[in-house]
């Protein structure tokens, strides 16, 4: 494991079970097993180091939406898929996500903004999915895709404060219910 990705690794675990706020980079160069001039050499700040979290995570799943969205299957195989992905993904990397959840205004107003930006593109895409669906009939359009978006979206941001993956409920169950609840609520009631 290369330098910065146990700093990223220490980092995500410290903030996650502390909070950033509480966690000193002497602590995070600790548990990386590196000096503080190797975190500066690849991090200028802890700000920088809880951006990168947010960016790894973010990268790969716009990467794994981006080739669901643009596959050619039906819309509810795509959109469910979709959502089944962002949770478990969510959920294997659970201490970044909870760290994402619950840290993004310990960001600097500039990569709060960078951050947003992407997270918005990211739920562009989704939401495209429902539209796709409303525009062929799958999907009813009485519920603005930007609701469904949202509702869902925020149901996930929440997985932080009670889901436990050691938990009664495996990550890939878990998807499913929520996946089937978003694809049973925006559903056209003929099909």
């Amino acid at each position: 494991m290369t330098v910065p990705e146990r700093l990223i690794d220490a980092a995500t675990s410290l903030f996650a079970d502390k909070g950033y706020e509480r966690v000193a980079v002497q602590e995070i160069v600790e548990r990386a097993g590196v000096t503080k001039g190797a975190m500066y050499h690849y991090f200028g700040s802890k700000d920088d180091l809880l951006h990168e979290i947010y960016g790894r995570l973010l990268r790969m799943q716009t990467e794994r939406l981006d080739k669901i969205a643009g596959g050619a299957g039906p819309i509810t195989e795509r959109l469910r898929e979709a959502a089944i992905d962002v949770i478990v993904t969510s959920v294997d990397n659970f201490d970044a996500a909870k760290v994402f959840f619950r840290s993004i205004d310990h960001l600097s107003a500039e990569k709060q903004k960078e951050v947003r930006a992407e997270r918005r593109r990211y739920h562009e895409k989704f939401r495209g999915l429902i539209e796709e669906g409303q525009r062929d009939g799958t999907f009813r359009d009485d519920v603005p895709a930007d609701l469904a978006t949202h509702y869902f979206f925020g149901s996930l941001h929440h997985l932080g404060t009670w889901y436990r993956p050691d938990g009664e409920i495996p990550a890939g169950r878990l998807a499913e219910h929520y996946a089937d609840l978003l694809i049973h609520s925006v559903r056209a009631q003929s099909r």
